[in-house]
């Protein structure tokens, strides 16, 4: 197994990609940018990632476009640093060099092998948010920073360098954070966050790394907000952005739509309001009743996750924000990412598990590796299931797939990772058979009215 510098080969592409980058820095970004996809094509091979650059040349070659609005406010916007270290360890190191470092480990084990890697620094959270499992835990469980550095080394031997963080309020953690940023500069880094623990200082000190953007979480406007995450957390989160956008540094936002919120986080207005206040992204996903006591009231119907998929489709040509519906655009990726397809889930018991709704594992960071957990039976019984169904539109084996999960684990051997009340993976997916019913013919309604097809890039890396 290589370790985690680059060989002469990657070092070479890096110089030209940086190269080709650092031109496209400075001066006019309508200018720069076609120049910079242009160098990029004469870069890779005819054959790599063809669909995803012929969309980037529908956006560049069209200046009027959402999308390349969306491009030139990060000129405009961010701080020029900034903007450079996010762009080359996202594009040169976490798609350029670790996509192929990843084929080559996935061909060589006979595995999945992540583009990301999701990791909870801490249990410990300062909200009680409804339905999230991190308030049962407190602040009981933390990885130290040497276990989430040998993570992050670890990840790096197999090309991964995109590492976002989760809880529990990452933040709690931040000066390990900012640690592990200073010291992996060649990576990209994320949290998922509440945003009550962003200040002037903490804006500094990603100024200085230049290579961390938040995700703050939020629920649509206030009243959605503070009926989940408690009274006066919108408020905060609306501070935080003003902060990080005074500091000129990139953010965007986290939403969880549920049947109680699907219309505020679904709407036009709530999505004109994150473009005003700077967000250059929104990833939207679904609520999931994980833990013995989540609510099952919250879960979106059918009817609101296909207001999702037309509204985030709408957005997408109208707005200068990157959205995403982690279960929705199962059809891009070709079903589900989880289980080390696309990311997998440390938690902050140390826990390798599937995915961060999937609380199930048959491993743990603290006495195996990374690569043993993806060629243990949990994440070999996804490598050999996924897709999960033909229709993408249903790519998730709890809320799509009656039973899916409940066979893996059985089949697997996992255990519950529920620390607190440890839930049985039937009665988890029991509690979704409604769901899935009603959601099927909904979503092969959508399916046959058309979808993305993968055209000569079909595989792996769509």
């Amino acid at each position: 197994m290589a370790d985690t510098k680059k060989t002469i080969a990657e070092s070479a592409q890096s110089t030209v990609a940086r190269k080709i980058l650092d031109y496209a820095q400075g001066g006019d970004p309508a200018v720069q940018l076609p120049r910079m996809l242009k160098a990029v094509d004469a870069l890779l091979p005819s054959d790599y990632l063809v669909e995803q650059r012929a969309l980037f040349h529908q956006v560049v070659d069209n200046p009027d476009n959402n999308w390349m609005v969306l491009l030139k406010s990060l000129w405009t916007d961010v701080d020029d640093g900034v903007r450079a270290k996010v762009v080359e360890n996202f594009l040169v190191n976490a798609c350029l060099i670790g996509l192929k470092r990843q084929d080559n480990a996935a061909a060589e084990y006979g595995c999945n092998v992540p583009w990301a890697m999701l990791v909870d620094p801490t249990s410990a959270c300062n909200l009680h948010c409804n339905g999230c499992w991190a308030a049962e835990y407190g602040d009981k469980l933390n990885l130290s920073f040497e276990e989430l550095d040998g993570i992050i080394e670890q990840g790096k031997e197999l090309g991964v360098f995109f590492y976002l963080f989760s809880g529990g309020e990452p933040l709690v953690r931040k000066k390990d954070i900012v640690r592990l940023c200073e010291k992996h500069d060649d990576c990209a880094f994320t949290a998922f966050t509440n945003a009550t623990l962003i200040d002037d200082a903490f804006a500094e000190d990603l100024l200085r790394v230049k290579n961390f953007v938040p995700a703050i979480s939020v629920e649509g406007f206030e009243e959605a907000t503070d009926a989940r995450r408690g009274d006066g957390t919108y408020r905060a989160v609306l501070r935080a952005m003003d902060v990080l956008k005074a500091h000129r540094l990139p953010f965007g936002v986290s939403c969880c739509y549920t049947h109680a919120n699907a219309r505020s986080v679904g709407s036009e207005e709530f999505v004109d309001d994150l473009v005003a206040r700077g967000a250059k992204f929104a990833w939207f996903f679904t609520y999931m009743p994980v833990g013995r006591s989540a609510p099952v009231d919250l879960l979106a119907t059918a009817e609101d996750r296909a207001f999702m998929y037309r509204q985030v489709r709408k957005f997408r040509e109208t707005k200068p924000l990157f959205t995403m519906d982690f279960w929705n655009d199962g059809e891009f990726t070709q079903g589900c990412i989880a289980g080390g397809r696309r990311y997998l889930h440390v938690n902050a018991n140390g826990d390798i598990e599937p995915c961060a709704f999937i609380h199930y594992s048959d491993s743990n960071i603290r006495d195996t590796t990374v690569l043993e957990a993806l060629r243990r039976p949990l994440f070999m019984a996804y490598h050999d299931n996924q897709p999960f169904n033909d229709n993408h539109l249903r790519p998730c084996p709890v809320l799509d797939n009656k039973d899916m999960l409940a066979q893996m684990v059985a089949s697997s051997g996992a255990r519950s990772t529920d620390l607190a009340q440890p839930e049985d993976a039937a009665a988890l997916c029991a509690k979704t058979h409604d769901t899935a019913d009603r959601w099927a013919p909904v979503a092969q309604e959508i399916w046959e009215g058309g979808h993305w097809t993968a055209g000569s890039n079909k595989g792996r890396r769509k």
